[in-house]
This record gives structure tokens, C-alpha cells and sequence, in this order.
């Protein structure tokens, strides 16, 4: 069955990135004429796929077909967010070459038993972003409210907010996505319960049974966000699936790690350590949103950068501490002013004050 805990993050990881396009993204990635290309209806010929496993994925696209285990859903919503994709073939593109790349951080995170046969990363069809807070104070990647985060143990302080941390919060997504599978045993009602909510879902396969209707997600009655989840997700495993039936050509994206973590010494600040891994700053922040504040604060944390920048972070990072220099955090004690901590640490009061906000 399937291995691999988001098979279909290459997919919609765009949401990181990119986002579902706004109406300029999406008219800029349209055909020069402005106009919606005409997509070619297929009927696909019903088929069983075979993977020869004993050989490894020639790319990400090849692994990730090795995951697809979620049973498919083939309704005419599925065929609208199909026709979407694909009338926007820059975007699609753009999406899959970023997604397939980040695909590869999966490796690190803590994959539950049953939580590969998702096929999917979980997407309400959002601009789901790292930094994103959205209604309900939902915040980061996957959407994680306070209560929730606490409750999968996602730290949540004014220094880090483990819900934009990606591999923090991916781990806790797939556990959470392996409680309401279980729940169910169904993976259509497991993620509509990710995007609706336990309680709504229970209470819509109550009323289906006391009406005597059955107990399928396309047939209880929820919210449209809710009504296209799976089925932007489906539309997603379609194209990855067999793009050629689409007259689409998945742009190349190696199966190997593109992004590594690295670990963090206490005291080492945000904008040194993009410094250090020569990158903007605003590339190396959209990789590690977790931190609320522009310093290390606590053992244990990493930086997440590209692979080839790796080296290049730790061998600065090792110099950093060679020399002493860094951030120190100083817990205050009753009856201390600013100006006497300023003093003990060869600041003015003034530094100190700009330095803390």
C-alpha cells in the first residue's frame, strides 16, 4: 500500500508558496490571449497501476505515485477543480516544480501507520502559508487553532509558534490525521473532519442515518469549502497520477532532499544565520516561520535551509560559537532596572531597549 505520508504535498504545497492564484495571479498564468484554455475531455480507461518496487523512484513524481493509497473519488466537482488546474498550466507548473522540492522535508517528519494512505496533504483550499492567520486564529501550514496546537503539543510562546513550524506541525498533522481515520476508517470522512470539524461531521452522518441515506462524504450534507476539499486534492492526484492523459509534462524534480535541517545553537540570530547560508533574509524566514522573535532561544531548534546551503550554515554556525559572539538571554530579577542590566552587559540603556522593543 502506501508509504509515504503526503503523497500529494508535491501538489499542494503550492500552498506555502504560491497559494491558490489570486484573480491577477490566475489571469497572468492563463494563455497570452487572456482566455481560458480549452481543455480536452478524456475518458480514462479504468486501469491498475503497477510500480516496479524494486528499483528506486526515477524522481519525486515516481515516489510519489508510489504513496497514492487514498481511494479516489470521480465526481463532477472533482472534474471542475481538474479543469481549474489545468486552464492555468504556468501556474500548475510553478506549483508542482516548488511543491516537489518541499516535498522532500516529509522524510523528516514522523509518519503514523495510516496516515500515507492519505494521498494528500490536508488543504481547505486556502492561501495556506507558514505565516497565515486566518479565521478562528488558525495559524501556519496546516492550519492549527491554539487549543489544537496545544493539545498535539506544539509550543506556543512569544519566542516560537511550533504551528508555522513546518516539521513541528507537519508531525502533528499526521497524528492528528491518524486520530480521525481511526475514528472513522474512512479517509474522505477523515479529512472532511480535518476541514469542518469532528463534531459536524459526527452530527452529518447522524442525520444521514436517521434518514436513512448513506454514510458517504459526497453524500452528506456540509459547507462547499468543506464539499471541495477532497476533491481539489483528488484533482491534484489525477494530474501527478498520469499527466500524459493531459497532454502535461510535470517539470523534472529529483528524488532527493532538497531542503535539510540544521541544527541551531542557543543565542544565534535569524538574520546571521541567513547571513551565513547566503540568502535573502525573506527566503530563509519563509523556511523557518516558527520563530516569533529574531533569536535562537532554547537547545533542540533548527534552521531549515536548502541542501546546498547547508554546509556552508554549519561551518559558519561552528565559527559563531568559536568566537563567543551571539545573544544571551538574561532572565531579569525583582528589583532590577533596565539601566543596571544594560550596565552589566557594556550596553547603553538605550541599546538594550531597541535591542528588546
Amino acid at each position: 500500500m502506501t508509504r509515504h505520508l503526503v503523497a500529494l504535498l508535491a501538489g499542494v504545497l503550492c500552498i506555502w508558496f504560491a497559494g491558490k492564484p489570486t484573480a491577477v495571479q490566475a489571469q497572468d498564468a492563463i494563455a497570452p490571449s487572456d482566455q481560458p484554455v480549452e481543455v480536452e475531455e478524456v475518458v480514462v480507461p479504468e486501469r491498475v497501476l503497477t510500480l516496479d518496487l524494486t528499483r528506486d523512484a526515477n524522481d519525486i513524481w515516481d515516489r510519489i505515485r508510489r504513496g497514492f493509497g487514498m481511494p479516489d473519488l470521480d465526481s463532477e466537482r472533482v472534474a471542475e477543480q481538474q479543469a481549474f488546474y489545468l486552464n492555468r498550466p504556468a501556474f500548475l507548473k510553478q506549483v508542482l516544480a516548488r511543491g516537489g522540492r518541499l516535498y522532500s522535508l516529509r522524510r523528516r517528519a514522523r509518519a503514523p501507520r495510516h496516515a500515507d494512505r492519505t494521498g494528500a496533504a490536508a488543504h481547505g483550499g486556502k492561501q495556506l502559508q507558514p505565516h497565515g492567520l486566518f479565521a478562528l486564529a488558525r495559524v501556519g501550514l496546516w492550519q492549527f487553532i491554539p487549543s489544537a496546537g496545544k493539545y498535539f503539543n506544539l509550543t506556543q510562546d512569544s519566542w516560537v509558534d511550533e504551528r508555522r513550524d513546518v516539521i513541528a506541525s507537519t508531525n502533528a498533522a499526521l497524528d492528528y490525521l491518524q486520530k480521525i481515520y481511526e475514528m472513522h476508517g474512512d479517509w474522505h470522512l477523515a479529512l472532511a473532519s480535518y476541514n469542518w470539524g469532528e463534531g459536524a461531521v459526527q452530527r452529518a452522518l447522524k442525520r444521514n442515518a436517521d434518514d436513512g441515506l448513506p454514510l458517504e462524504y459526497s453524500h452528506l450534507r456540509m459547507p462547499e469549502e468543506t464539499r471541495n476539499y477532497v476533491p481539489k486534492l483528488q484533482a491534484i492526484k489525477n494530474i501527478i497520477g498520469e499527466p500524459e492523459l493531459f497532454h502535461l509534462e510535470l517539470p523534472y524534480v529529483a528524488n532527493e532532499m532538497h531542503f535539510v535541517a540544521v541544527e541551531a545553537p542557543v543565542g544565534v540570530d535569524l538574520a546571521t544565520a541567513a547571513e551565513l547560508s547566503d540568502m535573502p533574509l525573506e527566503e530563509f524566514l519563509a523556511l523557518n516561520p516558527g520563530f516569533n522573535r529574531p533569536a535562537t532561544t532554547m537547545p533542540g531548534q533548527t534552521f531549515i535551509v536548502p541542501t546546498d546551503r547547508a554546509r556552508k550554515l554549519r561551518e559558519g554556525l561552528d565559527e559563531l560559537q568559536r568566537s563567543g559572539r551571539g545573544w544571551t538571554m538574561y532572565p531579569v530579577e525583582r528589583g532590577e532596572t533596565l539601566d543596571k542590566i544594560a550596565a552589566r552587559h557594556g550596553l547603553s540603556s538605550a541599546q538594550l531597549r531597541q535591542i528588546n522593543g
